[in-house]
């Protein structure tokens, strides 16, 4: 049986605003099953960089898990909050496993715009990635689930997630947001700067914006062929913003 690896080979810290991760990632328990997910090499180099040993790191869409894997392998206790019952089941099974000088997890079925079990100021950094709107849809008939909301529904109610995450985080301390933008009706929708412009408005300052390039997109073969055919460029780029409060 071969062992399980535990640590990327060869990581170092980025240290530019281009972020480029050919290679997924597949050490500890992650994996590509969860759609959309996004590369462990994202909350490794931001966990590394804007947190320190046992503190308390905060994923308000936990999605597949990643979040909580890296911020547990790395020493850092981690709360992963999602509306979706499956997702929680699923970090749950992810993040499971025993190794020394782990962090501690908890988990919590909410939703990211009432984080009222949170405390004001007790959340060391915030790292997540939000859906794009309702590009995929995480679920069919969960009440609350943003990623079923049309495009200005979901900016709308982002600004709640923004005041939210804002109460919760320490002062000085970072909130690392990952975001692309989309294409509706052939033009480009940008949809993260009109989440930065949300987490702004909402007391945060922009610390870093990353330009992280974009892989293993499961549509990309089908807009290929769109992108040919109607003239225009594929989005191969998403943004990682790094906020202060």
């Amino acid at each position: 049986m071969k062992e399980r690896k535990w640590e990327p080979d060869n990581f170092e810290l980025q240290r530019t605003s281009v972020w480029s991760f050919p290679d997924r990632g597949s050490w500890a328990t992650h994996d590509s099953t969860y759609r959309g997910n996004w590369s462990p090499y994202v909350p490794r180099n931001v966990i590394l960089r804007y947190s320190d040993a046992h503190d308390l790191v905060l994923d308000p869409f936990v999605g597949g898990g990643t979040t909580m894997i890296e911020a547990r392998l790395l020493n850092r206790n981690v709360l992963g909050v999602d509306i979706n019952h499956n997702s929680i089941k699923k970090c749950i099974e992810k993040c499971s496993f025993v190794r020394e000088n782990c962090g501690k997890v908890y988990f919590r079925v909410a939703d990211a715009r009432n984080l009222s079990f949170i405390p004001n100021e007790a959340i060391d950094l915030i790292c997540t990635h939000p859906p794009y709107a309702n590009v995929i849809r995480y679920s069919v008939d969960i009440e609350g689930d943003l990623s079923r909301l049309p495009v200005e529904q979901f900016l709308c109610e982002m600004k709640t997630v923004a005041s939210e995450c804002n109460r919760v985080l320490k002062r000085n301390h970072f909130c690392a947001l990952l975001m692309g933008d989309i294409r509706q009706h052939g033009n480009v929708f940008p949809l993260g700067f009109r989440v930065m412009d949300i987490f702004q408005k909402s007391g945060f300052k922009i610390k870093e914006i990353i330009l992280k390039e974009q892989y293993n997109c499961r549509s990309t073969d089908k807009w290929a062929v769109k992108a040919s055919d109607s003239g225009f460029l594929l989005l191969a780029h998403e943004y990682l913003f790094i906020f202060v409060k």
